[in-house]
């Protein structure tokens, strides 16, 4: 009962939110305020204890991944909206699943956390499992350095109690096995590698876009042996050996990133499950999901479709328009400020584009100067996003029935919801 008050509160603070028409971190903030051994004590209630997912991209769709896995093995799983990765949104977003009493009905939690305040939540819920995906370059504003984010990940990463789960592909990820000497083996988790096969990504246009390790770079790579290897994929699947069984599975969005995130979330249920891991479970698993919130998904706009593009950095970005498989017929592009610094936007090869129809948002005028130096032609710049999407709207109907919108995370909430998609990924 010690917890009945608090949660009733943090739960009515939450009803008033959604009342006003959104989702709010506040509610998690009121009850660990009030009482704050609540989110030790709800998630220590775990059988499989705690699955933290880090990375500069792929964060969202691998935890959406890896808790269709499990649940297809027959787990309960917790997971948070990718909207709700810092410790009061994830505080929140446990608040909303508890009883009154303080009591989650779960097997095990899978929670994206944001890699800035992975460190500190840890020590109030310490992770048995850590996922770290890759270090690309991202938010330098914020971060300043990349080596600095690589290095707030293998410190959280050395929180997991059981196992660390982590890129082979990665010059930062990769070496974290260094940071435990010979000495120490009986009391480190458990490492295992994801990665791809050396000609998958010889043959990807720019790669997979992680960043280098300059401090070590007079060190020769590491290699390791990936527990799962993405050895094939196209534009609806992938092909991915686990453990010596090979498990072909079908992606909810387009695109080598997407399929070593299905290959890293495959890796993390292997080392989850143990003996329990199922290659026909995993595959009938990814056969069933839907993309995650903005990312590839589908949404009708009239008698025609939207298909979101969803990016927030240049890895994102260019990864994004690899994966296109031809120029999308109907585009619309664009970032707000949401995205403060888009300098990286010079870096970026626009090739997968012979055109777009209508760029907006808050930095439309910047994008358009970068479109017109690479030669590309543009329909119309119209910075406001709903003036943008009446545009769009006013073009023929594509004879694909689909319009591509190209956005960054900010924009693709806001473009959802002026097309009649109400839902916040922090709301259930």
């Amino acid at each position: 009962m010690k917890y009945f008050v608090p949660v009733v509160l943090g739960k009515t603070v939450r009803a008033f939110a959604k009342l006003r028409g959104g989702g709010s971190a506040f509610p998690g903030y009121v009850t660990t305020k009030l009482a704050p051994g609540f989110l030790e004590d709800v998630t220590g209630q775990f059988e499989y204890g705690i699955v933290y997912v880090l990375g500069s991209n792929g964060k969202s769709t691998t935890t959406h991944m890896l808790t269709e896995v499990l649940r297809g093995h027959g787990l309960r799983v917790f997971t948070n909206p990718s909207g709700a990765n810092l410790p009061q949104g994830i505080a929140s977003s446990i608040l909303a699943e508890s009883s009154v009493l303080g009591r989650l009905d779960a097997d095990i939690g899978v929670l994206e956390v944001d890699e800035a305040f992975a460190l500190e939540f840890a020590a109030t819920v310490p992770p048995s499992t850590v996922l770290v995906l890759n270090t690309q370059v991202d938010q330098l504003y914020r971060f300043y350095e990349t080596e600095r984010v690589a290095d707030m990940m293998l410190d959280t990463a050395q929180q997991a109690r059981q196992h660390i789960v982590t890129n082979r592909e990665d010059p930062y990820l990769s070496k974290i096995a260094r940071r435990y000497p010979d000495g120490d083996a009986t009391t480190a988790p458990d490492i295992s590698y994801f990665g791809a096969s050396a000609e998958l990504i010889a043959g990807a246009p720019h790669g997979l876009f992680n960043a280098k390790d300059y401090r070590d770079a007079a060190i020769e790579p590491e290699h390791h042996d990936a527990l799962a290897e993405l050895v094939a994929t196209d534009r609806a699947g992938a092909t991915i050996d686990v453990a010596g069984a090979t498990i072909d599975v079908t992606l909810p969005a387009k695109g080598l990133h997407y399929a070593i995130d299905a290959a890293a979330a495959l890796a993390t249920a292997a080392v989850i499950l143990g003996d329990r891991f199922d290659a026909a479970s995993s595959a009938a698993a990814f056969a069933a999901m839907k993309p995650a919130y903005g990312r590839g998904e589908l949404l009708d706009f009239g008698n025609e479709q939207v298909e979101f593009v969803m990016f927030k950095n240049a890895a994102s970005l260019q990864l994004n328009l690899d994966a296109l498989p031809e120029p999308p017929e109907q585009v619309l592009l664009a970032i707000d400020e949401g995205t403060p610094d888009i300098s990286w936007i010079y870096d970026i090869d626009f090739a997968a584009l012979d055109h777009v129809d209508v760029v907006t948002g808050a930095k439309a005028w910047q994008i358009a100067l970068r479109l017109e130096h690479e030669g590309i032609a543009i329909g119309a710049v119209e910075p406001d996003l709903k003036k943008a999407i009446e545009l769009m709207r006013a073009l023929p109907k594509p004879s694909t029935g689909l319009k591509t919108w190209i956005v960054n995370y900010e924009i693709m909430m806001l473009a959802r919801k002026q097309i009649g998609f109400l839902e916040l990924e922090n709301q259930r």
